[in-house]
């Protein structure tokens, strides 16, 4: 920035290239960012193509060098300049132009002689050999998943396959067109089936998928980039049964807490890999010593779990119960596929219903609210028009005509958040994991007590007691 002081050049993997400096408290400032549409994969400062101007040079994904300079580009020239610098860019515009023609014509005589070779009677067809950069992460901040697929060639379209309920979300750098095509769950498996058509020299997707804890199976996406013959390419991408659980460092042992214990003639392999398979960024190979500790925080809901295990014991801690009822269904399933024998033994806690009702609390009563909000525009619109002007109208409404676009940017970003909040509640009580300890009366009697004692709005209960009864078929 010609300060005197290094600056840290960033290329992020969504195309995003930063600058930061530092100030007198010698803390990180963004100075300047630009945004391109492929992952940067190398990036480097220094003087290339002019002396005295410091210059960014980055490459992406597909082979693409991209350059950034300090040069500025409208200068003002004296009079005995202006021809000077006019003669010296024509020069150079010309050079670049012979040099892009000589590069096209070897591209069309490359094309011609392969288009002639394919149609020749003795010809070996060849399917085309394509790299894809894919990504699959979860993003704390959502509860979502991102996958990114990156082509070096044009992509002509993405379809993706799931045998497990999961939601589409919009992302604001897409820009395929998406179609859906309507899928029979029960002969063939298929919850979603989604085709995106690209634009014209698209070579990066990225779409964000919201999965159920509970549920688990098979994501896949096939690609078919812009190429002759068609070829496609499919990935594939497990949806674990706790999902939406992150590794974390931190746990809360103040919290009420549901234990499962289970043992059985199991060694620390095979606990290893049902770990493995029930949750994510855990390590496919297992760590070193005779037991291990992890720790999760769920993204969705902020409850934790506590997993520590060993050769023939394992000890499950969590504040959420359905969290502690979908690890003992799936460590089931998996010892019965091994034939192993598991003794298994809970101690449920009464007071983490509660507590997972005032965990719940925040986001149930921002949703709601956000909801009621969104369906009183129009209304309000209306009256707006009308009378021909808001004075009428109290602070409360006048705030949200002021704001309906963006709360209804914001409530078409969160589709179904509600519901997914309602089916955590029927998780979270249902009557296979009440009943484990806690009979169905005490069940009922520690959600009214929770809710008797908390400041959840008379929309909140109402929403939660929905959900209990219809589980359980009354209230």
């Amino acid at each position: 920035m010609g300060d005197g002081v290094k600056d840290i050049l960033i290329g992020r993997d969504d195309g995003t290239v930063e600058v930061y400096g530092f100030d007198s408290a010698n803390d990180p400032v963004l100075r300047f960012d630009h945004s391109l549409t492929e992952s940067i994969t190398s990036i480097q400062g220094g003087c290339v193509g002019k002396e005295g101007f410091d210059e960014i040079v980055l490459s992406t994904y597909s082979g693409w060098v991209s350059g950034l300079t300090t040069e500025p580009t409208h200068r003002e020239a004296g009079p005995g300049e202006e021809l000077k610098m006019s003669q010296e860019m024509q020069t150079k515009i010309a050079s670049l132009r012979s040099e892009l023609e000589q590069l096209q014509f070897k591209v069309v005589q490359e094309r011609e002689r392969y288009q002639h070779s394919s149609q020749s009677t003795t010809a070996v067809s060849a399917v085309p050999v394509f790299s894809i950069n894919d990504k699959f992460t979860l993003n704390k901040d959502d509860a979502s998943y991102s996958l990114i697929l990156e082509v070096q060639m044009a992509i002509d379209n993405v379809l993706i396959q799931s045998d497990v309920p999961v939601d589409l979300l919009d992302v604001d750098k897409n820009s395929a067109v998406v179609s859906f095509s309507g899928c029979d769950s029960e002969p063939n498996g298929n919850f979603l089936l989604a085709t995106y058509r690209c634009q014209a020299n698209t070579t990066r997707l990225e779409l964000k998928i919201r999965s159920i804890e509970g549920q688990y199976g098979m994501l896949q996406a096939y690609v078919t980039p812009r190429i002759q013959p068609k070829t496609c390419q499919v990935r594939q991408y497990q949806i674990k049964p706790l999902s939406l659980h992150q590794r974390s460092h931190v746990f809360d042992q103040n919290r009420p807490m549901n234990i499962l214990s289970l043992t059985g003639q199991f060694s620390f392999a095979e606990i290893h890999s049902w770990m493995v398979f029930c949750l994510p960024e855990v390590p496919e190979k297992p760590p070193v010593g005779e037991d291990v500790v992890f720790y999760f925080q769920n993204t969705f809901l902020n409850t934790q779990l506590e997993c520590s295990y060993r050769k023939g014991e394992g000890v499950f801690k969590s504040d959420n119960i359905s969290t502690i009822s979908i690890l003992k269904d799936v460590l089931s399933k998996e010892a019965t596929k091994r034939k192993i024998n598991l003794n298994i033994s809970y101690d449920i806690s009464e007071e983490s219903v509660g507590h997972t009702l005032k965990m719940i609390h925040p986001k149930l009563e921002y949703q709601l609210l956000l909801a009621k909000k969104v369906h009183l525009i129009d209304a309000l619109k209306e009256l707006q028009v009308h009378e021909g002007n808001t004075d009428f109208l109290i602070p409360e409404y006048r705030c949200i005509l002021e704001e309906a676009e963006k709360l209804q940017e914001e409530y078409k970003k969160q589709p179904a958040h509600l519901e997914r909040l309602y089916g955590a509640l029927l998780v979270s009580f249902d009557v296979t994991s009440l009943y484990t300890s806690i009979n169905h009366d005490r069940g009922i009697a520690s959600v009214g007590k929770a809710l008797s004692n908390s400041n959840f709005s008379n929309e909140s209960k109402e929403f939660i007691l929905a959900a209990i009864g219809q589980r359980r078929g009354h209230i």
